[in-house]
Parts: structure tokens; C-alpha cells; sequence
């Protein structure tokens, strides 16, 4: 589970056999022995369409109005300053874009690319975000969903990065403003910096290795609940598609965050923090003399908050090394849908 959200995922000297490996306070990374993933061709993305979904999931995520330039992320609590408030026209243009066409179909995808879709199954609008790989361009790196929406974009084979959803966000008509979570510099179309946090990150790391994905969900702070979903291929992933695997399935961390970790804006939770952010000593963040598998143990943590976000998402990253119950392969050329919302 990464600390710092600024570190991109990429595969190393992909060989016979891939492992995943946990490295400090970074994401996971792909590790195995033999030659370099090089030369392989640039897959061009298509465009992205707005299509209806029917739920009736909720989510209670607050949607206050966060300042464009706030304190450390390790504050639990914060004072957000007058938020920005569009002109009617900018105003309109944001509905407009947030509507969905009942009749749009997904993007054609070709040879070389995925279908990714973004589903929306709260009762609030979510912008989700991509952080942009320059290597495999996405047509765009922000959108906007109105609850019960979805979006379905291309991916390009060998994409490597992060998507996440953002809330409470305004944006002028040059798509500049801010999000309460999950902000990116700012912009509503965002670039390969990546995002703050808290959010709940979705990662991807497309045909790896022998035509094997890598994806897992990463509490690196939780602002929305998150699961992922595949078609076609072949996996081991046990994932239903209302949120769920034998160990549990997804709930709103929002209602259980421990209050030393709740990330407040005037009054309002609006995300819950790890402790490595709120505490940032050596256990929490699994470094220094806690710094291995088998050294950084959350049961031996003064509180054992790795537990508390395990219990929310099952399926995901609760601390750096959950990787053995949080990274999920497919192969196959596979196709994802990304549902922001509960388990029913």
C-alpha cells in the first residue's frame, strides 16, 4: 500500500515468473528476473461516453468545499476557506457535462486496448480521475458522473498508473478549481502527478508480463468505497459484482473511521487518513527498524488500524505489505468496470 501517492507502478525484468513485491512506503511493484518490457508499440486511445446505469447503492460521503491549497494531509482535521463558486454559465456547462445520453454506446476498442468503466453507484456526483501516463496517453484523465451514471473509457494495453474518484469539486470553464478529496494540482483534466490524499485508489498495471494485468484497490486514505470488477480473461479474483468475496464485502469507511484519522473540513468528515499520515512514525509507516514483511505487523501496532480498513474494503490494501489478499491478476485481454459505491 503506497504512503505517497506520487510513485508510478511499473513492472521490473518481467521474466517466466511475476511476483508481487512490496517495497517500503512505495505501491506495489512487479518483480522477477530476465529481460526488459521494451519496444512495444503505443496503442491509441479513443474517446470516452457517458451511459446510463441503474442502482440503487448510496453512499453518505460529504461533499464539502475544500481550499485549492490546504495544510499537510497528516491534519485530521482542517479549515477550508470560501469555496469557489461558478458563474450561471460555467455553472450550466457543468450539468451539462455531468448528464449522461441514454443511447450513447462504449467506445469501440481495438486491437491493443481495454474497456475500463467508471460506475457510479452513490447518491452523490463523483469526478473520477486518471493519473496520466505519458507512455500510453488516455484521451482524457478527468470526467464527471451523476450518481446512478457510468463511463466507459479505452485503455491502452501496458497502461500503468491509478484511477480514483474526487468529490466536492468546481471547476471553471477552463477546468481549473478544486475537490474537497482526491484533488489533482487542481485541474479537472489531471496529469501524471498523480493526486492527494485521502483517496481510494484503483491501480493498474496492463499486460505486465505474458499477457498478465495486475490491479488491486489501495486505501491510501478512503474517501469513497471502491471495488473492481473484471469481464473476459482469466482470474482467481472471487470479486461479486455487488462488492463482495468470502471474507466480506464493501462498506463505507467514512461510518467506522477511527476519529484520530478522520479528515475533517469545517466540522464535516470527509475522508479517513492512515495512520502513517496522521502519526508518521516508523511503525505506522513500516519503515526504519519496522521496515520488512516480517517486522511491520499491524496486530503489534499500538492501535491496529489496518484492521479497521480491511473490515471496510475486504478486498483491498489496508497496509504496505496486505499484498498477498489485495493484488488480483487477469489475463487474457480483460475488460474492468470500477463501481464507486456499497455492497448492497
Amino acid at each position: 500500500m503506497s504512503q505517497h501517492r506520487r510513485r508510478r507502478l511499473r513492472p521490473l525484468l518481467p521474466a517466466l515468473t511475476a511476483v508481487v513485491v512490496a517495497l517500503g512506503a512505495g505501491g506495489f511493484y512487479l518483480l522477477s528476473s530476465g529481460t526488459s518490457d521494451t519496444g512495444h508499440a503505443k496503442a491509441a486511445a479513443v474517446g470516452v461516453v457517458g451511459t446510463p446505469f441503474d442502482s440503487s447503492q448510496t453512499s453518505t460521503t460529504a461533499t464539502t468545499a475544500r481550499p485549492t491549497a490546504s495544510a499537510s494531509p497528516a491534519q485530521a482535521s482542517k479549515s477550508a476557506t470560501a469555496s469557489h463558486t461558478p458563474s450561471p454559465s460555467v455553472a450550466a456547462t457543468q450539468a451539462a457535462t455531468a448528464s449522461t445520453t441514454p443511447a450513447a454506446a462504449a467506445p469501440a476498442v481495438g486491437a491493443g486496448e481495454r474497456l475500463v468503466t467508471f460506475v457510479n453507484s452513490t447518491s452523490q456526483t463523483i469526478w473520477p480521475a486518471a493519473q496520466a501516463d505519458p507512455s500510453y496517453p488516455l484521451a482524457a484523465t478527468g470526467w464527471v458522473l451523476k450518481p446512478g451514471a457510468s463511463v466507459s473509457i479505452a485503455m491502452p494495453d501496458h497502461w500503468n498508473g491509478r484511477l480514483w474518484g474526487r468529490t466536492g469539486c468546481q471547476f471553471d470553464s477552463a477546468g481549473s478549481g478544486h475537490c474537497v478529496t482526491g484533488d489533482c494540482d487542481g485541474r479537472f483534466q489531471c496529469g501524471a502527478a498523480g493526486s492527494v490524499a485521502p483517496e481510494t485508489l484503483a491501480e493498474f498495471d496492463l499486460d505486465a508480463w505474458d499477457g498478465m494485468d495486475f490491479y488491486d484497490v489501495n486505501l491510501d486514505g478512503f474517501n469513497l468505497p471502491m471495488w473492481i470488477n473484471h469481464t473476459g480473461g482469466t482470474t482467481t479474483d472471487k470479486m461479486t459484482a455487488d462488492g463482495c468475496i468470502p471474507t466480506g464485502c464493501v462498506s463505507n469507511l467514512l461510518n467506522t473511521c477511527p476519529t484520530a484519522l478522520q479528515d475533517k473540513v469545517d466540522g464535516t468528515e470527509v475522508g479517513c487518513l492512515t495512520a502513517c499520515d496522521v502519526f508518521n512514525t516508523d511503525q505506522y509507516c513500516c519503515r526504519g527498524q519496522w521496515g520488512s514483511r516480517t517486522t511491520c505487523i499491524p496486530t503489534q501496532w499500538p492501535v491496529d488500524y489496518a484492521a479497521i480498513f480491511k473490515k471496510a474494503e475486504p478486498a483491498a490494501y489496508s497496509y504496505v505489505y496486505d499484498d498477498q489478499s489485495s493484488v488480483y491478476t487477469c489475463s487474457g485481454g480483460c475488460d474492468y468496470r470500477i463501481t464507486f459505491g456499497v455492497s448492497p
